[in-house]
């Protein structure tokens, strides 16, 4: 049975609902977030950033102590510099250490410029509006779109996971420890159920981010291909379990994220190319 439109992570006029909250973060990461809001305040002042945000499982309310990750966008004035990249690895570096319930902390870096601008608007612009916690400073939001699930939001958002399948071949011929496989797995794998779910989104008409149920939605639309859902769970597994397996790694990256690439393209085109 079809669910209602506020069941598939869209507002009453069809619009996509952001996800998560501060007042949705469990008690076991308040004092992440908090430290995370004063190291952040203390490595950029008000002439750097303009804004930071939480994303991912914590603010969605679905984070596990000890498993989940601690997911930040950092939002400066003008185009990141080396001395910037310097001082969010030092945040990262210094969360990590300081709090056992996070298993990695990632802060991404970009410009006001860069999120308000064409090129990004259904890509970056959209996962800051309906993908993003605010934390620190303006909500850049109000300046963007409402978003549907649209064909173009689907291209936009992850019509370029053809590019990531160098990177990801590189990174598994290299890999010598299983914490760099698992890592490897986390993130392919989390892209992969994104891409899979993304293909369908317009025919779906919802949103989630939810890994299980997006390899749901995407079993839904392709019945007739058995083999491709069950990789597509294993994805969706494995987003949430890393695998240090390099059969694992093996069936995502080398037999479905090919496929899948290929298939994004013909329904839904290329993304944009960046500079």
């Amino acid at each position: 049975m079809d669910v209602d439109s506020g069941g598939r992570g869209l507002n009453e006029d069809g619009t996509i609902r952001r996800e998560g909250s501060l007042s949705r973060v469990p008690a076991a990461f308040a004092p992440v977030v908090a430290a995370a809001r004063s190291r952040i305040t203390g490595a950029f002042d008000g002439t750097r950033l303009h804004s930071a945000y939480i994303y991912g499982s914590i603010p969605r309310g679905t984070a596990v102590p000890g498993v989940s990750d601690l997911d930040l966008l950092l939002v400066l004035r003008t185009r990141p510099t080396e001395a910037d990249e310097a001082a969010a690895r030092a945040v990262e570096a210094g969360l990590d250490a300081g709090f056992g319930q996070i298993d990695g902390v990632g802060a991404l870096l970009t410009s006001t410029d860069a999120v308000t601008s064409e090129l990004e608007r259904h890509d970056l612009g959209f996962f800051l509006a309906c993908l993003c916690t605010p934390l620190l400073g303006e909500d850049l939001a109000g300046r963007l779109p409402h978003y549907r699930p649209t064909p173009l939001l689907a291209r936009e958002t992850n019509g370029d996971l053809v590019l990531s399948l160098p990177r990801w071949r590189r990174r598994a011929a290299g890999a010598t420890t299983d914490a760099e496989r698992r890592n490897l797995s986390r993130g392919a794998a989390r892209q992969i159920v994104r891409s899979g779910f993304t293909l369908v989104m317009p025919r779906w008409q919802g949103w989630t981010s939810d890994l299980a149920e997006a390899a749901e939605v995407f079993a839904r639309y392709y019945p007739d291909h058995p083999v491709r859902i069950e990789q597509m769970r294993l994805a969706a597994h494995t987003g949430r379990n890393p695998s240090a397996d390099p059969a694992v790694l093996s069936t995502l990256i080398e037999d479905l994220a090919p496929w899948l690439a290929a298939e994004y393209v013909a329904v839904h085109g290329e993304k944009a190319p960046r500079p």
